[in-house]
């Protein structure tokens, strides 16, 4: 344990020289085998860093407070009673997915073939002639994936699944289900629009969702996750339904 835990300072300085190597904009490396090879590098040296301080979380003194942060952020995700503040946050987001999943399940273009999903596609993934301005998707590797949607025709489901995700999402945030499950996949979606170079309302959305994933304990105190989570538990800390016992009268307080 105590080597694997030494691995941790060398990997991360590997990881952040290579980070430093590939995107800094006053060395510029071309594409070819050199930055084939320090990106493939800098990716197993951080994945390996993720494990090494996974394991260290075993380690002895692990849950330390070495850093104090400020009471108020301890407040707004751990304390129950603030599961008032993240409520509003909570429906505005549950409205707006439900919205837009149900304007797409009766709406056109979507469940119906998946035109409109497609068109969408077409006009993220397109490059403009030079000095025509800048093309919607600044990643290749984005584009390549929309690409390999579009040559698929792979939107007569994905727009199925869109529609329904966005439905979950509302309705999961509305009734404070799993919450921090609901908020992860709508910004996961959030991203993926702004990826494909949609800004339209995403920052905003994708800014509330990371705070009620930070807050998934208490965000859906005040819905569902009040009685779930105890039940269900964490992998970490099986809940009643794992234990066989009765779940914990919940207190505001906790």
């Amino acid at each position: 344990m105590e080597t694997i835990r030494r691995l941790g300072i060398p990997l991360g300085i590997i990881a952040t020289a290579l980070l430093i190597l590939l995107f800094n904009p006053w060395l510029e490396i071309d594409e070819g085998p050199l930055r084939q090879a320090m990106t493939v590098g800098f990716w197993v040296s951080f994945v390996l860093l993720l494990f090494v301080l996974f394991e260290a979380r075993k380690g002895p003194g692990a849950e330390e407070v070495q850093i104090e942060g400020p009471r108020f952020a301890r407040f707004l995700f751990y304390n129950a009673q603030a599961g008032l503040f993240w409520l509003p946050i909570r429906l505005f987001l549950g409205f707006a997915w439900l919205e837009a999943g149900w304007h797409k399940l009766t709406g056109g273009g979507w469940i119906d073939g998946g035109s409109a999903l497609a068109g969408f596609w077409q006009a993220a993934a397109k490059v403009p002639e030079a000095g025509q301005g800048r093309p919607p998707i600044s990643y290749e590797w984005y584009r390549d994936f929309i690409n390999f949607l579009i040559a698929g025709h792979h939107e007569t489901w994905f727009a199925w699944l869109i529609t329904l995700g966005e439905l979950a999402v509302g309705i999961g945030l509305l009734l404070g289900l799993l919450t921090g499950f609901a908020a992860f996949f709508g910004a996961l979606m959030n991203m993926s629009f702004l990826l494909a170079g949609s800004s339209s309302t995403n920052p905003v959305l994708f800014t509330m969702a990371i705070g009620l994933i930070l807050a998934w304990r208490v965000a859906g105190y005040y819905g569902l996750d009040r009685y779930v989570l105890p039940a269900l538990g964490a992998p970490w800390k099986p809940g009643t339904v794992f234990r066989g016992g009765s779940a914990p009268s919940p207190t505001p307080g906790a």
